[in-house]
């Protein structure tokens, strides 16, 4: 088997199970679902968890072998398992927006294989959206070829972004002067800001607070739309605490600015 073969099949794995982990969430989205508030105080449903056990289940059935970090549940501590492939679930990117009954929410699976980023699903089931890619397969959005756009220019460009209170507190020099510079600024980003810039829709996507799990899939779906994601100095990384995602023209001109 090929490499490209092997990598449309985890491909499409992650795309079905990440569509069944999404039809789990939607049973429990704008219901009142309960809350709870994990130690660093980011809230937690049942549908966060219940979908990272979903997910959980049908890797271990598909790919035994492999090992999985999650965000509600940890990393399976397994001598046996194979430690070159890795899934790697975020069930619910977005929780506060979950819980908000606002739609931007995403189920998020990457896998990583001998310590790359091969392949990246963020599925939103309250739009109806699936955004996948494969290293060297291309970027789709729910079936069709994805690309970022052409905007060229700081000035004619739309950022997104998730929560201003975070950007103020991190970063607040770079924040005031990317607002100034792009033409429009949009928030409810999380991972649906990253894939509007994926998909060609916003052209710079800001994240001053990331975990692996939050940066997995989205490594791979940008690049392979011919954009970048990267941490904040410019080092394309899942493991960094921070990302910002550019449409690939406008990626020197932003790092220039976050790093002013």
């Amino acid at each position: 088997m090929t490499e490209s073969t092997s990598l449309q099949e985890y491909l499409d794995f992650a795309i079905d199970a990440a569509w069944q982990a999404g039809q789990f969430t939607l049973a429990h989205f704008q219901t009142g679902v309960a809350v709870s508030w994990k130690e660093d105080q980011s809230p937690v449903t049942v549908a966060d968890q219940g979908a990272e056990k979903l997910l959980r289940e049908l890797i271990g059935l598909r790919f035994p072998e492999h090992a999985i970090l999650g965000e509600e549940m940890g990393e399976e501590e397994n001598s046996e398992k194979d430690g070159s492939h890795r899934w790697i679930i975020d069930p619910i990117d977005g929780t506060q927006s979950f819980i908000a009954g606002v739609p931007f929410y995403g189920v998020l699976l990457g896998l990583e294989i001998e310590g790359e980023m091969a392949v990246g699903v963020a599925y939103f089931p309250g739009l109806s959206e699936m955004v996948s890619a494969g290293r060297g397969l291309g970027c789709r959005w729910n079936g069709r070829p994805a690309r970022v756009s052409a905007v060229d220019r700081l000035e004619d460009s739309r950022l997104a972004f998730t929560d201003i209170s975070d950007l103020e507190r991190v970063e607040r020099h770079a924040w005031s002067l990317l607002k100034q510079a792009t033409r429009i600024q949009r928030g409810w980003g999380d991972c649906y800001g990253h894939c509007l810039v994926a998909t060609g829709r916003a052209e710079v996507m800001l994240d001053p607070l990331m975990k692996v799990w939050d940066c997995a899939a989205l490594l791979p779906i940008l690049q392979e739309a011919g954009g970048t994601f990267t941490d904040w100095k410019g080092k394309p990384t899942v493991y960094a605490s921070n990302a910002v995602s550019t449409n690939g023209p406008l990626f020197e001109s932003v790092i220039n600015i976050l790093g002013h």
